[in-house]
């Protein structure tokens, strides 16, 4: 394990327990020694589901399994297991997922495609499936609604902390809970990540709706953030609704009782991906970039990831250098419309750029200021219209090619 990220939070949140929801991990020693590797989630009969996956073309077998197990709509048991990704892996892939399937339907008792399974770690290797389902009665015996911070930890791979947050919301009255926790680090750009990450609420959901709200909050949140442009094979975000709080079904996306728990499910996502970030491989500081003035909200979001990824604006913020150069020349190359003579960009709050030239009497002095702290806030109003969109992304140090060069050592 790394030193744990400058960025990290000062502890692991306090999740409280969430009626249906058990959970629990240990080690099998799929690849690393002395740590935990495998987390089993118990979830009570009648559980609904929903999920977003990566749309990686080279996606993992635990993905495809995924994919048709939530047609179902039902989940009773979530595997995930760190260290390997079991990607990559052909036909020896896809038994393994169906071995894994098989032996965790046995323990909870359930059917097959109410388990669900992801894994994360090394492509290519294939998964020693024996290890991890040997593991399994040994979990089942220390299921317990409170091992959040444990299963957190289970699913880690180069993260150097857990991930969890936790929000409620009122439906009828009713207070509704949501959990959640995720693992991401390195491989990290929208349409997922490398990453992985479960939500589980005791709100009573129909599972169409479920869905629906899962994708819309994902896409402002773990499909806006970026640590180095690259997408997984392995990327996963399930949300699981037990239905044990006392409140009528929501059936209806735009249901007006639905509105607290939609602002309180994209406040948590958005928590955790802000997570991912500030754990990003040899991060140093995290960047927030909004646009504003783009032909629309699409348009934004592609100008500001062209600057979120930008290797010379990320190496920029790591040298602490106020080069707001890199800023205009990452605008430039996003294939969005853009008014040059418009460019309206800031750094800390502080105005550069006006007219299409630096600001008369800009003072680099505050902006200097600004990129030796650990937050930093880039805007830029590209001038063409009310398109807007905020991504969240980290520097690019060295610690990152370390990290990655002695990945597999």
């Amino acid at each position: 394990m790394t030193t744990i990220s400058l960025l990290a939070p000062k502890r692991f949140p306090t999740l409280p327990e969430i009626a249906g929801v058990t959970l629990a991990a240990g080690a099998c020693g799929l690849r690393y020694k002395g740590r935990s590797d495998v987390m089993l989630a118990e979830l009570s009969a009648g559980t609904g589901i929903a999920g977003v996956f990566t749309r990686s073309l080279t996606a993992a077998a635990p993905i495809d399994w995924c994919r048709a197990a939530l047609k179902g709509g039902r989940v009773r048991a979530i595997v995930v297991n760190s260290g390997n990704a079991n990607a990559f892996t052909g036909r020896v892939g896809e038994l393994a997922v169906q071995d894994t399937v098989k032996a965790a339907a046995k323990i909870v008792g359930c059917q097959k495609n109410q388990v669900f399974v992801s894994s994360t770690g090394v492509i290519g290797e294939p998964l020693p499936v024996e290890r991890l389902t040997k593991a399994f009665p040994g979990l089942k015996k220390k299921l317990s609604p409170k091992s959040w911070k444990a299963a957190a930890t289970a699913i880690m791979t180069t993260d150097t902390f857990p991930k969890g947050a936790t929000r409620t919301a009122q439906i009828d009255g009713i207070t509704v809970t949501l959990n959640g926790f995720a693992k991401g680090s390195g491989m990290i750009a929208p349409d997922m990540a490398t990453m992985l990450g479960y939500i589980f609420t005791d709100a009573k959901i129909a599972q169409p709706v479920l869905q629906k709200a899962l994708k819309a909050a994902t896409d402002k949140s773990f499909n806006a953030i970026t640590v180095d442009s690259d997408t997984s094979t392995s990327d996963s975000v399930l949300l699981c609704a037990t239905g044990k709080a006392r409140h009528k079904e929501v059936k209806a996306l735009g249901d007006p009782r639905f509105k607290g728990f939609r602002q309180a499910l994209e406040s948590i996502m958005v928590d955790l991906a802000q997570q991912i970030v500030r754990d990003g491989e040899g991060a140093t500081k995290f960047v927030e970039v909004t646009v504003t003035g783009a032909a629309s909200t699409a348009a934004a979001k592609a100008i500001a990831l062209a600057i979120a990824n930008s290797p010379l604006v990320k190496t920029a913020i790591a040298g602490e250098d106020a080069n707001w150069g890199r800023i205009v020349m990452a605008v430039g190359k996003a294939g969005e419309k853009a008014d040059r003579d418009a460019l309206d960009i800031r750094i800390g709050g502080v105005q550069v750029t006006m007219d299409g030239l630096r600001k008369p009497g800009y003072d680099e002095t505050p902006v200097a200021r600004h990129m030796k702290g650990q937050e930093i806030d880039i805007s830029v109003d590209v001038g063409v219209g009310r398109g807007k969109a905020t991504v969240w992304t980290c520097d690019l140090t060295h610690g990152y090619i370390n990290i990655n060069a002695d990945y597999r050592s």
